[in-house]
């Protein structure tokens, strides 16, 4: 889950990052108040969880508390790169002397936690780390030891700040670490860090990417989520505990297992090609262990999809039974029935594995009009495509 700047920002300040005072708002009327307390001057920033914002006008500078309405009132509404701005922050201003980076990641590729940091801050990381990357120092972060102050003082002598900041860029280090553990975050990135005039580090603009796997253990991120943002459909599913990602396709996919259902997702594009180009549209786990209910909610998911035009359930039985797949299909049909959703869209189911006869003469015995049984994967991906390509 990404995080808004002024979310990342509140983080910050709560494990001891040095941040200059921010408010978030919805309505131009009150940055006055809020300019005011801060002197006159603010900066007022979009909040949209992408880049470039200042080259696409959405970060400016106000003069004074009328000047922060004005401002305020002109970049609410406004599209950044398909994204519609819908809160904007007003920051305290800055004298800016240096701009600076650091970030801590997790490094998927060598298995570790990894800090960079440059002393050319201010620009894309990216952009420094293809014209000049000897001016971006890697340093690998061991799980267990952490960044412990000598870690910090190694990461700032490999980026090369300057003596009069390092022991300061330390103690920064030091307390994001404490927000990427302590948040259990994938990221969290300041740029720039900036040394102010009268010498001081700050970190000005923050992201930071939680990993939504530990919600479990940190309920109050529920909070920071943009519900108004996301999907319906994958609020739908978060709701009812699946692991569902929507996609732009037109074949409805279940699965259970991840490791099965992107080889599903492979084979349905694959046989698409040959059926008007039609994709996968979606992701969905029903897991090793789903009952019938879990089959049930999942298949309503994707049913309520618009944009599916059929539904490839495809699982081998295991801990999941094939028998009861096949009872949660007819469940799942049964109880669209009776809320009076019409089910028109066609589903291709293959069973296999575990109970694999029981559940294809549940659904043979059920004779749903809408349901067809495919004996193997690649058939039945390639009837499924067909099927979407048809509607």
């Amino acid at each position: 889950m990404d995080l808004f700047e002024y979310q990342a920002r509140d983080l910050f300040e709560k494990h001891g990052v040095p941040v200059l005072a921010g408010e978030v708002i919805e309505t131009p009327e009150a940055a006055r108040e809020i300019a005011t307390r801060f002197g006159g001057r603010a900066v007022v920033k979009a909040q949209v969880k992408v880049g470039g914002r200042g080259k696409a006008g959405g970060v400016k500078l106000a003069s004074d508390p009328e000047d922060a309405v004005a401002k305020s009132a002109a970049i609410l509404g406004m599209d950044i790169k398909g994204h519609t701005v819908h809160k904007v922050m007003l920051a305290a201003t800055a004298d800016i002397k240096d701009e600076y980076y650091v970030s801590f990641l997790l490094d998927r590729t060598n298995r570790t936690f990894l800090a960079m940091a440059s002393v050319e801050g201010g620009v894309e990381i990216e952009v420094v780390a293809e014209e000049n990357p000897d001016a971006l120092a890697k340093i690998p972060v061991d799980a267990n030891e952490g960044c412990t102050p000598e870690k910090a003082r190694e990461i700032v002598a490999a980026a090369k700040f300057p003596a009069e900041v390092a022991d300061q860029v330390a103690d920064v280090l030091v307390s994001l670490w404490k927000v990427f553990i302590a948040e259990d975050a994938l990221l969290v990135e300041v740029n720039p860090l900036i040394k102010s005039g009268d010498g001081k580090i700050i970190a000005l603009d923050g992201k930071v990417s939680l990993d939504e796997n530990a919600e479990f253990r940190q309920p109050g991120h529920e909070a920071l989520e943009d519900k108004a943002a996301a999907n319906p459909l994958e609020a739908a599913a978060k709701a009812k505990g699946l692991n569902y990602v929507k996609l732009d396709g037109e074949v409805g996919i279940i699965g259970n297992g991840a490791g099965l259902v992107m080889s599903t997702l492979d084979v349905v594009a694959y046989a698409g090609e040959a059926h008007g180009n039609v994709k996968p549209a979606n992701f969905l786990d029903i897991g090793g262990g789903a009952s019938a209910e879990v089959m049930a909610n999942g298949l309503e998911i994707i049913l309520g999809d618009p944009d599916v035009k059929s539904v490839f359930v495809n699982v081998f039985g295991g801990i999941t039974a094939c028998d009861a797949v096949a009872n949660g299909i007819v469940q799942a049909l049964e109880l669209l029935k009776a809320k009076g959703d019409e089910v028109t869209k066609p589903l291709v189911v293959r069973l296999d594995g575990n109970n694999a006869e029981l559940g294809r003469k549940i659904l043979t015995d059920a004779n749903h009009p809408l349901v067809e049984q495919v004996d193997t994967m690649d058939g039945a991906a390639e009837r499924a495509a067909e099927l979407a390509n048809a509607k």
